[in-house]
């Protein structure tokens, strides 16, 4: 899922509270302050200070009832009339638990015109909002801004049905880049070929009498360069979990989703990660001060070491740390190369490493050479919990199914270092991160979280 699908999606929460509310203001002033209060006399007066706290309360759980109802997912090709169906159950069942509230806690109000009135109000003024977000959404596809670049395997009606809904549908936000007849070593070729002109988002196998060895292949291509894939249904006997179905020119597309963190669980994380990463900062800014003025007596050097690592899509970033090596010691490395502990895999570790300082034992021992890293979550290139970070020479070596870890953002901690820290060997971790990155939860996320300094304080082996 793009930047841009999350974008919206994410818009849609306040601007339904802003609807909800404004739903709520214009029924009060019908009410009590138009031509209505000649008709009808009022005979049960509301505060308008108290009214407006009440419809906040509303709102904020009208937002809940919206979200179990599916209303913030805003996939290009759903059909707008099925989100009004939508939109018009979830205000209903809004209006009923407030009918309910008002029956047992009739020190509320009991304006039935109110309640009719902005439960008609909230559904119109919904509507109007996500039209209008739609609209913007659309418009930018139309302009090329934020769509999916596809590539489209397949030479068959249905083929043929699906490429042509989508060069005629542009606001669904879908660019053919190209159509493959099969998917075979030559059509790899083309499509690096492709990848090297503009980014690939997504391939859709619309074929189903594509060979099960081409498919598979052609799944496995997608996971090792994290492309989105999808395929007209009932292409597999075997079932699989995390599917999404969307229907284009009346073929069910079936995504395989490669962890529960795509679509709002992203949004989810990055919330959390943004507030905690900056309330851990300002919490431990005291010891940040100390620790660099003991690094600064201790040793000739930086205080902080930025060091080149692989993270989400096997994008390259620079990870922050506190130094606990001598000044160029990433330059001694070949050097020490034959006392590395961990030859099994592509991984470099060293128990006692003649580059560390005395201060940098103590550091890497308490895990306090990372808390740098709260500056890459706030930046966005790391997570709180996730896959370690692993050098660019160290993916290098990676194969195929180990690949999967870069599938999300790394983690300052996760769930290979909590279940053994340095002492797992490298498919072991990877099988762990593996399982996180299909099985994420943000319970997950918190348990890792507190299980951490748990870990770091009895174990032997530094991280």
């Amino acid at each position: 899922m793009k930047k841009t699908e999350l974008i919206f999606s994410a818009i849609l929460v306040p601007i339904d509270y802003l609807m909800i509310l404004l739903a709520g203001w214009l029924a009060y002033q019908l009410r009590f302050q138009s031509f209505l209060t000649g008709l009808r006399p009022v005979s049960y007066d509301i505060v308008f200070r108290e009214y407006l706290i009440i419809v906040f309360i509303v709102s904020f759980v009208w937002l809940g009832i919206f979200a179990i109802s599916g209303l913030y997912n805003i996939k290009g090709t759903k059909r707008f009339i099925d989100e009004l169906a939508k939109v018009f159950i979830a205000c209903s069942t809004g209006v009923l638990l407030i009918i309910v509230v008002i029956f047992f806690q009739r020190e509320l109000f009991s304006s039935r015109f109110i309640i009719l009135s902005g439960w008609i109000l909230a559904i119109i003024f919904v509507s109007i909002g996500r039209l209008i977000v739609r609209s913007i959404q659309h418009s930018l596809f139309k302009r090329g801004m934020g769509i999916q670049n596809i590539i489209v395997i397949g030479n068959d009606k249905t083929t043929q049905d699906i490429v042509k809904y989508i060069h005629t549908k542009p606001s669904l936000g879908f660019r053919i880049v190209e159509v493959f007849n099969n998917f075979s070593q030559d059509t790899i070729s083309q499509i690096f070929e492709k990848m090297r002109v503009k980014q690939i988002d997504e391939i859709i196998l619309a074929d189903s009498s594509l060979n099960k060895e081409a498919t598979l292949s052609l799944i496995d291509f997608t996971n090792e360069h994290h492309l989105v894939f999808k395929y007209a249904a009932d292409l597999f006997d075997t079932q699989a979990t995390h599917l999404e179905v969307s229907t284009v020119a009346g073929v069910p597309i079936v995504e395989i989703k490669k962890t529960p963190l795509d679509g709002w669980g992203r949004i989810m994380k990055r919330t959390f990660d943004t507030i905690f990463a900056f309330l851990l900062l300002v919490i431990l800014s005291p010891l940040f001060l100390i620790v660099a003025v003991i690094i600064k007596i201790d040793s000739v050097g930086p205080i902080f070491q930025g060091l080149d690592r692989i993270g989400e899509g096997g994008n390259q970033f620079v990870l922050y740390k506190f130094r606990s090596m001598i000044k160029d010691a990433h330059q001694l490395k070949k050097n020490l190369l034959d006392l590395n502990e961990r030859a099994d895999g592509p991984l470099f570790k060293i128990k006692d490493d003649p580059r560390i300082t005395r201060v940098g034992k103590f550091l890497r021992k308490t895990s306090i050479d990372e808390l740098p890293q709260l500056f890459n979550v706030l930046k966005g290139t790391m997570s709180l919990v996730g896959p370690r970070p692993h050098e660019p020479e160290e993916v290098a070596k990676y194969q195929k199914h180990q690949r999967k870890v870069l599938t999300i953002k790394p983690g300052m901690t996760g769930l290979s270092q909590i279940s053994g820290r340095s002492d797992l060997n490298f498919e072991e971790e990877v099988k762990l991160d593996t399982y996180y990155i299909e099985n994420w939860s943000l319970r997950l996320d918190i348990q890792i979280i507190f299980k951490t300094p748990f870990v770091v304080l009895t174990t032997k082996s530094a991280a």
